[in-house]
């Protein structure tokens, strides 16, 4: 990292030689601040404490990152005070945090931000008060369509809440429910009255899962687990571990075991990273059983307090494991002994703001500073994984058994095309459209009906939100699209309007289309919404749980409707991609892809990749109990090299086929590439902008003779313009890591972007993603 020698103070001179330190600040500027420490502050001032600073006429919290050296002619401010007894940030965690500004060319301040809660960055913490909150909960079960249809027979939006209590479990926050019924609170007053519904005050848990049950340890480990945990075990401190673990093979059992060896070591902790706040709590409850009260949870849904509270027992040493998303990497802890990155290929791993690290490659590093152990696991490993345990930088562990003997469930699949075709074929002239045409076909139905027969469960995967995809004028064709953003609007029925999923901008559904004034307004696509209607419909009896972005938007929402699950209250969860990985419900013996196809043509290069992650990883939720299980896959492309691979579980046979085809043209893993992304309120600013960017960059290559690194683009992101600004993109591609992290950096800081003032007037700016998981 490029210390910055310049003080955020005035010219002046000073004969003294003042005891100087270097603070990074969370400003967006690749830098740090000089500052004194004054007289009566004890000296030396520990790397990686808070402190408090003047900065541009106001008090901020920095982080002591070591002595600095007073620049000439300059008169430096002094710090305030030191704000911690012992460092906030352990060292290997600056180490951390220094790697990732620098490989990710992110400003180190801002880097730091995140891995400290928000309380802690505040120049007053509040203290922690026991926190309240007003819950609707459902009083008056209305199990079938018929009920509802009757009791909500003029009070539609009444039926909206009640649609949405449901999907979550019964029981919602108050202020957050109005927002997703987009209705006021006479509505909720009114189910109160009718005996519908009740509204009380409840305490909010500082830690939730303190009262989580825990599950009792997996029975011991097999052969395979057994030479997997013994191989880890005997590992060198920072070696790297791929465990590559068919689905329902028993990874979580090698992680109870490594773990329970690590924590016999005096004053040993641990980190373990789950891609999905959705697996959290499942997670959560298998370590507890094996380790009570040592385990603490690190994640976004959290609140403030949580956070701090979870941060401070793992600081203090009372906890020795975390658990939890992306940011768990950052816990406070000392002499960590392992970390375990599970489902490692999740692209949730990626952080999308600055700064835009990936959470599997800093757990590598963070490893290494520790000394200590990495275990990568997944069934479905992604390509960067897999090529570094081929070219010696990872070792391959495998688990090709599912535990206790089972075997992976067979894969039907049903090629919707020619569903579709038949149905029609034999539909009389006349006949009513089915609603069910092409959305479940006849076998997925008869499968979900012998399930219901059996008392079994059910899952079924569509990953689109929503009801449907878009609205479109049957005459002209217009669609509906946001006006902030290059995409079409999303029908949803439940609250019912047309909402964008990127900026959230929500419009009236329309009654006459805007531009040729007909009523012919059509649905198209599906989304999980309508799959949920339509089985409702056709299964009246069963109890359906909905799990996606709109059902789990409530505060612990994921963990309700899946304790529902796993308490066998619910008959068929429905939902997007959250569903699809890490869970264990041996009550599942039905898999159903409502439509495989979703991701499979997007414009990105892991697309393929994408596809055949989810389709394998959500075919192993079915069959993990002695029943067996089941999976059906629907598509309109059976012969994509994806879906036929995912059909037979045939990961080798997929990644041999996908590494070639990202040989030419290169891409990860066989190069590192970074996207250069433009943006601003102007589109032929933006243009003019990115182009110039690619044009500088060029030059820079040829002027300083740098070769093996090419340049694709600039052109227009496939999604050209999120939240009213247009955005521009090119690539820089070499197979050189330590020079892709020198431009990256060089480019981030110097790139000739919204310096003049027409740039400046329209927001122009320029971003550097090193490692994305995606190139919309």
């Amino acid at each position: 990292m490029r210390r910055g020698s310049v003080s955020p103070d005035v010219p002046g001179t000073d004969s003294d030689t003042p005891r100087c330190i270097e603070v990074a600040l969370a400003v967006p500027l690749f830098r740090t601040f000089t500052y004194t420490v004054p007289a009566g502050i004890a000296w030396p001032v520990a790397v990686g404490s808070r402190v408090l600073v003047p900065f541009r006429n106001r008090a901020e919290i920095g982080i002591c990152l070591g002595p600095g050296t007073a620049p000439e002619g300059v008169r430096l401010k002094p710090i305030v005070s030191v704000v911690d007894s012992e460092p906030s940030l352990p060292g290997p965690l600056i180490d951390t945090a220094q790697w990732i500004a620098d490989w990710y060319a992110a400003p180190i301040g801002l880097t730091l931000r995140g891995m400290l809660p928000t309380l802690l960055l505040q120049t007053k913490t509040p203290t922690p008060r026991a926190k309240t909150q007003r819950v609707v909960r459902v009083v008056q079960e209305l199990p079938s369509l018929l009920q509802r249809e009757q009791t909500f027979a003029r009070a539609r939006q009444q039926r909206v809440v009640y649609d949405l209590l449901e999907a979550q479990g019964g029981v919602a926050p108050v202020d957050a429910l109005l927002v997703q019924a987009n209705c006021t609170a006479g509505v909720i007053v009114a189910m109160v009255k009718r005996g519908i519904v009740e509204v009380k005050q409840e305490v909010v848990e500082r830690d939730p899962f303190a009262n989580r049950a825990g599950v009792a340890p997996p029975p011991e480990p097999s052969a395979s687990q057994r030479a997997a945990i013994a191989a880890i075990l005997a590992g060198d401190p920072g070696q790297v571990f791929l465990l590559h673990g068919i689905t329902g093979s028993g990874k979580t059992l090698v992680y109870i075991e490594v773990l329970r060896a690590v924590l016999q070591q005096p004053g040993r902790t641990a980190i373990v990273l789950v891609p999905e706040i959705a697996l959290t709590s499942q997670t959560v409850d298998r370590f507890r059983g094996a380790f009570g009260d040592s385990v603490a949870v690190l994640h976004s849904a959290l609140s403030d307090g949580e956070r701090l509270d979870a941060w401070q027992s793992l600081r203090r040493g009372e906890r020795r494991i975390a658990v939890g998303a992306r940011s768990a990497l950052f816990a406070p802890l000392e002499r960590v002994g392992v970390v375990i990155v599970d489902e490692e290929h999740e692209g949730s791993y990626k952080q999308a703001e600055t700064p835009r690290y990936h959470a599997r490659e800093a757990a590598i590093v963070r490893a290494r500073a520790e000394g200590a152990l990495v275990v990568l696991g997944s069934a479905t490993p992604s390509l960067e994984s897999w090529e570094r345990a081929n070219r010696g930088q990872a070792t391959r562990l495998t688990l090709p058994d599912r535990a206790g003997g089972a075997s992976l469930p067979p894969v039907q699949l049903v090629d919707m095309r020619a569903v579709t075709k038949i149905e029609r074929a034999g539909r009389a002239p006349h006949a009513p459209y089915d609603p069910m045409l092409g959305v479940l076909s006849p076998a997925l139905l008869k499968a979900i009906e012998s399930r219901m027969v059996r008392g079994e469960q059910t899952l079924l995967l569509l990953n689109r939100r929503g009801y449907a995809a878009y609205l479109q004028c049957h005459a002209c064709g217009d669609v509906q699209v946001c006006p902030h953003c290059s995409i079409s609007l999303t029908y949803h029925r439940v609250p019912e309007a047309l909402i964008c999923h990127y900026c959230q901008y929500q419009a009236v559904v329309p009654t006459h289309c805007a531009h040729c004034g007909t009523e012919s307004i059509r649905r198209r696509g599906m989304g999980t919404q309508q799959v949920e209607r339509l089985v409702a419909e056709r299964f009246p009896e069963a109890r359906i749980a909905r799990m996606d972005v709109d059902t789990t938007s409530g505060k612990w929402a994921h963990t309700q409707i899946l304790d529902r699950v796993g308490r066998g209250e619910v008959d068929i969860l429905l939902g997007t991609q959250m569903i699809a990985k890490g869970l264990d419900f041996p009550n599942v013996t039905l898999v159903g892809v409502v439509d495989a196809d979703t991701g499979l043509n997007l414009p990105d290069f892991r697309a393929s990749e994408r596809t055949f992650q989810l389709l394998s990883q959500v075919a192993g939720r079915a069959g993990r109990g002695p029943k067996g299980g089941e999976v059906i896959v629907q598509t309109r492309m059976p012969d994509a090299h994806a879906v036929r691979h995912a059909l037979t579980h045939d990961y080798l046979g997929f990644v041999q086929e996908e590494l070639e085809a990202r040989q030419v043209p290169a891409y990860p893993p066989f190069v590192g590439i970074a996207n250069v992304v433009v943006s601003g309120t102007h589109q032929h600013l933006v243009a003019e902008a990115a182009i110039a960017a690619a044009v500088w960059v060029r030059a820079l290559l040829e002027r300083h003779a740098i070769a093996g690194v090419s340049i694709v683009g600039p052109a227009p992101c496939p999604i050209d313009r999120i939240k009213d600004r247009w955005r521009w993109h090119f690539l820089v591609k070499t197979a050189q890591p330590r020079l892709l992290t020198r431009l990256a950096r060089y480019v981030a800081e110097r790139a000739p972007v919204g310096t003049d003032a027409a740039h400046r007037t329209a927001d122009v700016r320029l971003v550097v993603d090193r490692d994305p998981v995606s190139l919309l």
